[in-house]
């Protein structure tokens, strides 16, 4: 089964969300030519329409698409053959040409109402304004992505990694006071770089998500010998917050992407990771309430019926696929655990995360099959799915990359 009949497997049980209810797939972090990326706008956005997604978020890199920008088609990556795509795909009433200095030819990038007006489509495909707020402290690079925003936030700087990340959280935060508008912010990539630890994640405040699947091949999901992976770095992160009463932390899957044209593992491609989302409607608002709630799970390419969480226990329902298996891991942190921490030499001055013990985010239970559930203990802080089949990912990061979900963590205590 390919991504297209995947994609309308789940849309076939919308039953399962309840009547008001259903799953929108959605990716949070992409760029285009406003940026780093290497495609026009709409032309990213339609390709995510066609492929079934039905929200997306453009967030290029310290700017918002609200200003008269034109490009050079020779200064921009692939430029002659963008170019011919954006005009098979829109047609030349719609994109604007001239020639510029010395000749050479222009075209003008949409603003953000524009190519959003264009390709949004109400009820079936949303639009999400965003920015990467790229920022740094020394030589690590710290991205906060902003979902839904109304005005552009430079980075705000700081005296250390968590100080930065902090600032740049709070600006968006203070955005969505000053405006009522329903946005928030979430941390990207921590082992791009080497840049973020899980001790620098610990005590931020008004922080609620950060990616633990990130599709560029440069971003080192699963760590190293010295560097836990992104979903190990959860949870020490959940343990910590949640024993000195701090939130939940939500984990998101995004693509990242940047490169259209080229398809391969060397690439930062579309449609390697996303969320799915359970709403009430495709609309701005109903998004982001849905995903504050946790009511979503991440994905690279798993599809889920059903999450069903009480004070007893934690169930799905995996959509499955003929001649594909599964197997879910549930995962937590029981009360008494081991919180010594043990000191990791710095290699060529990057940060280490500790370790800590092993008996943080353990594998509590390992359930195969398409309705697998654990019931908790009770002395359980937390417990999350992930969930494991054993299709491989249509166009890997790594070779033999395996599709998977990762449901959001349900504090039991």
């Amino acid at each position: 089964m390919g991504r297209r009949a995947a994609l309308a497997l789940a849309a076939s049980v919308l039953a399962a969300c309840g009547p008001s209810q259903r799953w929108y797939q959605g990716n949070l972090h992409t760029h285009s030519y406003w940026s780093d990326g290497d495609q026009f706008p709409e032309v990213i956005l339609k390709g995510y329409r066609d492929r079934g997604y039905d929200f997306v978020a453009l967030s290029d890199h310290n700017v918002l698409a609200d200003s008269e920008r034109w490009v050079a088609i020779e200064d921009i990556p692939n430029g002659d053959s963008s170019l011919a795509e954006y005009l098979e795909a829109f047609g030349e009433d719609w994109v604007e040409q001239r020639q510029g200095d010395s000749g050479r030819l222009q075209v003008r990038l949409k603003r953000f109402t524009e190519y959003a007006g264009r390709v949004a489509e109400p009820g079936r495909f949303l639009v999400l304004q965003s920015e990467e707020i790229t920022d740094h402290f020394e030589s690590r690079p710290l991205h906060v992505n902003a979902t839904n925003i109304a005005e552009l936030i430079p980075p705000q700087g700081g005296t250390s990694v968590a100080d930065v990340l902090q600032r740049d959280l709070d600006a968006v935060i203070e955005q969505r006071r000053a405006t009522g508008q329903p946005m928030f912010p979430h941390v990207n990539h921590p082992n791009y770089g080497w840049a973020v630890t899980a001790e620098d994640l610990m005590d931020l405040t008004d922080e609620h998500f950060f990616e633990v699947y990130n599709g560029h091949p440069l971003v080192r999901n699963g760590g190293d010998s010295l560097h836990p992976s992104v979903d190990r770095l959860w949870d020490i992160v959940l343990t910590h917050r949640l024993t000195h009463g701090l939130d939940v932390m939500y984990g998101l899957a995004t693509d990242d992407a940047h490169n259209y044209e080229q398809m391969d593992s060397t690439r930062a491609n579309p449609a390697r990771g996303w969320v799915m989302v359970r709403a009430k409607a495709l609309t701005a608002d109903a998004i982001m309430a849905a995903m504050e709630a946790g009511d979503f799970y991440a994905s690279t390419g798993v599809v889920l019926d059903d999450i069903a969480s009480s004070a007893e226990r934690l169930a799905l329902r995996i959509a499955g696929e003929d001649g594909v298996t599964y197997v879910t891991q549930f995962v937590g942190t029981r009360v008494g655990f081991d919180d010594g921490v043990r000191d990791l030499p710095d290699v060529e001055g990057l940060p280490v995360t500790h370790r800590y013990g092993a008996d943080i985010g353990t594998v509590l239970a390992e359930v195969p099959g398409r309705t697998p559930a654990y019931a908790f203990a009770g002395d359980e802080i937390y417990v999350r799915a992930r969930v494991r089949s054993s299709k491989r990912v249509e166009n890997p990061v790594h070779a033999g990359e395996l599709q998977m979900a990762w449901v959001q963590p349900v504090v039991v205590r």
